[in-house]
């Protein structure tokens, strides 16, 4: 055997015992005729010995070990005179009698341990090395927990896992697809899916009335700190139900894992806050509920009562309440003006008035405004000397209250008020079944074609189709999406419908979705489902500010893999074999 325990493993209880252990060498220091090694595995560290005036030949070698050699050494377990109360096995050590060098390293490029000198990306070249580092390898280890966790879970609620296909047809409605070539089918291609969607409906006219898959799906787009062009969803779908019953178990489901993950208890029942309701009071369908600052309207309190002619032409007049931030420096309000400024937020300017702790009120805009006025906003605000008042207007409601949930956010976080070790979730509910695409100059399906509306404005479908609302929801957690679903239309004449109002002729429809529009005429079963993003469920239980480093191998902010150099041109015999050619138009 190449050992008989872990590096994590031996405790004072094992002294005297001999073992043999094998991994990685984290350091090396040499202390007069002693040498010291620690030696790491994925379960841990544990010191090693060497004695010059026991084995001086011995010791010899171990002088010559570098950082990150592998090994195998044998010993006696002893206790520790020095004991490391950090470190499990901090109260023993290893008496080596023989030393092992199973496969050398050449210097790593950067220290493996938990701070590290690495940078981003030289730490995704060396990937298989970073994921040596304790950090990391703790996230892939709570990865592995939560799928234990989920599987065992919707098993024990009937459940079937089922495996859909990778190579699929390809869908244009939605995000980009990734394409695949076909060989044996010239000048056709597959698609790789954004989600199973269709699939697991297919599968809820099959019977299978419980459905369940840790599935990889993939989309070709822009990428941010919680996007991957491949990532991972819990993809769940049911059958004879309706909104409630799945948002109950699957509320069940995420109470399970902050209990077994984080100790944490959630309510017995979560908040439902419909998408008007958290666009009016946080200017999100994901607020933060982990602080406050809630949105307060001030049209009523500051158009037309004054001379500032921004606000008498405003649409719409927001405002958010900092505690204690009267005190705040005209160069740090400056730095905020110059955030929601930014393109990112897209605010033509910033008000702020200053309700300060002797009674006065200091504002950018006081002089076009009476005391009486600013004593009325501070009723309405219920702001408090010491507070200050950070104003927003625009001329359209919805894309100001988006830029204020920026400015909001951003108090949060100079604050130290998004505390990742507290959760708040709650369920966003009666989303826009539509919502306007400038760009294709159309309505546009807010989740997918396939949403069911909600039954009480299907007569809103001829004659005002942006005013229906869908049976969709999402779980929001500290301000993130984590999942999101709905129930799913099972009739095959309003599913025509809904390919009617998003500008599918019946031809196009039935060339793209003609197998589920077909599959609706053998008996479909009402149902919905829902789908987690697995690498962001991940994340935030691990608290991390990327999904990155909770998935083994991810791509950089490109979407390449660096360290296997992909993607990466074909060779022309592959292309040959694909009738592909390449054709790229270089700008100078």
């Amino acid at each position: 055997m190449y050992r008989t325990n872990t590096c994590g493993e031996l405790r004072i209880s094992n002294v005297g015992q001999e073992v043999t252990l094998a991994g990685w060498v984290q350091r090396t220091r040499k202390m007069g005729g002693m040498t010291f090694v620690d030696l790491r595995d994925r379960y841990g560290l544990t010191q090693l010995v060497f004695n010059e005036a026991v084995d001086a030949q011995l010791c010899e070698r171990a002088n010559k070990l570098g950082r990150e050699f592998c090994i195998q050494v044998k010993g006696k377990v002893e206790e520790r005179q020095s004991k490391n109360a950090n470190l499990p096995t901090g109260d023993i050590e290893i008496i080596v009698a023989q030393l092992n060098i199973l496969s050398e390293s050449i210097t790593p490029p950067f220290t493996i341990e938990d701070n590290t000198d690495g940078g981003d990306d030289i730490r995704m070249k060396y990937r298989y090395l970073d994921l040596r580092r304790n950090a990391v390898r703790r996230n892939l280890e709570l990865r592995h927990q939560m799928a234990i966790l989920i599987r065992n879970f919707l098993d024990a609620k009937d459940f079937l896992e089922v495996e859909t296909p990778i190579l699929i047809g390809s869908t244009p409605e939605g995000a980009r697809d990734f394409v695949v070539p076909s060989r044996m089918n010239p000048g056709q291609f597959y698609a790789l899916p954004q989600s199973p969607q269709t699939l697991k409906q297919l599968l809820m006219v099959s019977g299978f009335d419980r459905y369940f898959q840790i599935a990889k799906c993939f989309r070709d787009e822009d990428l941010r700190a919680d996007r991957q062009p491949e990532f991972t969803q819990i993809d769940c779908e049911m059958s004879f139900v309706d909104q409630e019953d799945i948002l109950q178990l699957f509320e069940d489901l995420c109470r399970h894992l902050f209990r077994e993950i984080r100790g944490v208890e959630l309510p017995a029942k979560l908040t439902q806050m419909t998408w008007h309701e958290a666009m009016r009071r946080f200017g999100s369908d994901k607020p933060d509920l982990r602080f406050g600052m809630e949105f307060v309207e001030l049209m009523d309190v500051l158009k037309g009562t004054g001379t500032f002619s921004v606000f008498d032409s405003a649409a719409y007049i927001g405002g958010i309440v900092v505690p204690g931030c009267a005190s705040y420096t005209r160069k740090q309000l400056d730095q905020l003006t110059d955030f929601v400024k930014r393109p990112q937020v897209g605010a033509k300017g910033l008000v702020y008035v200053k309700f300060n702790t002797d009674g006065t009120v200091k504002s950018s805009i006081d002089k076009f405004y009476t005391p009486e006025v600013w004593q009325r906003l501070k009723e309405t605000t219920g702001a408090k000397d010491g507070d200050l008042v950070l104003i927003l207007s625009g001329d359209n409601a919805n894309k100001t209250r988006v830029q204020l949930c920026s400015l909001r956010l951003e108090m949060g976080d100079r604050l130290g008020l998004r505390d990742k070790n507290k959760f708040e979730c709650l369920w966003i509910i009666d989303f826009p079944l539509f919502e306007w695409s400038d760009e294709e100059q159309r309505l546009m399906a807010t989740h997918h074609p396939f949403t069911m509306p909600n039954p009480d404005d299907i007569p809103l479908l001829d004659t005002h189709p942006e005013q229906v609302r869908a049976k969709a929801y999402d779980f929001v957690c500290n301000g993130v999406e984590v999942g999101g679903g709905s129930l799913r239309i099972h009739d095959g004449q309003l599913q025509a419908k809904m390919f009617d109002i998003l500008g599918f002729t019946p031809e196009r429809a039935m060339e793209q979705f003609g197998f589920l529009i077909n599959a609706f005429k053998y008996g479909a079963p009402p149902h919905g489902g829902i789908a987690f993003g697995f690498d962001r469920f991940v994340s935030l239980m691990a608290g991390l500010d990327s999904i990155r480093d909770c998935i083994a191998f991810p791509k950089n902010n490109s979407g390449r893999d660096v360290m296997l150099d992909a993607p990466s041109e074909l060779d022309p015999k592959q292309l040959d074999e694909l009738k592909l050619k390449v054709d790229i138009n270089q700008e100078n």
